[in-house]
């Protein structure tokens, strides 16, 4: 029986068990080892709190698109190399239970969505 799943630091996705990790699961952090050399920046954590501070100035019921937090982390002419880091923060704030993501107003699975996604408040 496989362990449950964790979530992967750097970006938010879910790390599904693997046999090779059966004796150091407990230490495993990172579900890749492109997301292990890129760990959590400075800029990643900026934009975790950027998009906090984005909702928390808007009413409960609203959301956010992440280009909203690239925007305000960025550089005018910069702003869309931010925007995959953008989703990362975003699927770590759903790990941590800060957040939800959504697509047409449904929560979906942060490790699994793909197209245009909304950031709003945890509900639940």
């Amino acid at each position: 029986m496989a362990p449950p799943a964790k979530t992967c630091a750097s970006c938010g996705r879910t790390i599904q068990w693997r046999k090779k990790w059966e004796r150091d699961w407990d230490s495993v952090r990172f579900c890749s080892a492109a997301c292990r050399r890129r760990g959590v920046t400075t800029v990643d954590a900026q934009l975790e709190s950027t998009i906090l501070e984005l909702l928390a100035r808007r009413a409960s019921t609203s959301s956010i698109c992440p280009s909203d937090a690239a925007r305000a982390v960025g550089q005018p002419d910069d702003w869309r190399d931010l925007m995959e880091p953008a989703r990362r923060a975003a699927r770590r704030l759903v790990a941590a239970g800060e957040v939800e993501i959504t697509q047409h107003g449904h929560v979906v699975d942060p490790s699994t969505a793909a197209g245009p996604i909304r950031i709003r408040r945890s509900r639940s």
